[in-house]
């Protein structure tokens, strides 16, 4: 019995053992785990925090230089979006550029693209840039239901938004920004479903638009944790 006991108290210490290295070794692999998780959210905040001052920095100094220029559009100064009345651009219910939007575009496109391209941490964040065209709510004559004043004005808005794209593309920007450029720019018609309101009542000039809006990359965490970087 006295045998016994022993071997009994011998497979228990080992299975003790056994179960305290594994227990060890499950601590030890959370605590490795949790210290690059917290890492991972530093360098995911610091990431994020650099991308959105350059943006910020990139829409500052592109209204000042619009400005400084006389170019009538409105800059949002947080996110570098840009405004533009279509009565600048086109005559009403056209989507050929007027003389005069093709003079404001030779303008502003080349502020525009070398002013958000020279900022690499920026630039290397935006996933698209998308020329987007609006109208106003207000009925086309002889169409009768919500859903053929719809189609139509998405036809006019997406043929205004391509107007502008393709005249941006062969202005005098710096072309060293060309091939990103050409893979970031998109174009969307926008219809009449988000109009500018004032006090309630759309305001169907400023409705009339076509917007040029960075999409930023959403920052990866995944990749963040296997490489110490954003989307780079």
């Amino acid at each position: 019995m006295g045998i016994k006991a022993k071997r009994a108290k011998k497979e228990e210490a080992a299975d003790n053992i056994f179960w305290t290295t594994m227990a060890d070794l499950m601590l030890g692999l959370a605590i490795i785990f949790m210290t690059l998780f917290v890492l991972a959210m530093t360098g995911f905040t610091q990431s994020s925090v650099n991308v959105k001052k350059a943006q910020v920095e990139a829409s500052k100094e592109l209204a000042e230089k619009l400005k400084s220029e006389n170019i009538d559009a409105q800059v949002d100064n947080m996110t570098g979006d840009v405004k533009i009345s279509n009565l600048e651009l086109f005559e009403v219910s056209s989507y050929t550029l007027s003389p005069n939007g093709k003079k404001l575009l030779d303008k502003l496109a080349p502020i525009y693209v070398n002013t958000i391209f020279s900022r690499p941490e920026l630039i290397n964040n935006i996933e698209n840039i998308v020329i987007q065209g609006h109208t106003d709510s207000q009925s086309y004559a002889g169409l009768k239901t919500k859903e053929e004043q719809f189609t139509k004005n998405m036809e006019l808005s997406l043929k205004r938004a391509n107007s502008v794209a393709e005249y941006m593309l062969n202005t005098n920007y710096d072309k060293q920004y060309a091939p990103k450029l050409l893979k970031m720019t998109t174009v969307e018609g926008k219809s009449f479903t988000t109009p500018v309101l004032t006090d309630g009542k759309e305001d169907y000039a400023k409705s009339r638009r076509v917007e040029l809006r960075l999409k930023v990359k959403e920052m990866n965490i995944m990749n963040i944790l296997t490489t110490g970087y954003g989307n780079d």
